[in-house]
């Protein structure tokens, strides 16, 4: 793996480290929803779905 995505990985992981804080997470912690869930389930599968996104396409680039 080249070290440019090596890094890019890493800083993913950072920013995932900060976005999963407490203090950070309990942000979306109110009432309401959205599409029918609630704030703070649908903020942490958007972070984490956002994440698994950007990591495939780091690692598709790799690997062409």
């Amino acid at each position: 793996m080249k070290k440019r995505h090596e890094q890019k990985l890493i800083v993913l992981s950072v920013a995932l480290f900060i976005a999963f804080n407490i203090p950070f997470v309990l942000i979306f912690n109110f009432e309401g929803a959205v599409f029918g869930i609630p704030t703070f389930y649908f903020s942490l599968f958007s972070i984490w779905l956002l994440s698994i996104i950007i990591s495939a396409i780091v690692l598709n680039r790799h690997y062409e």
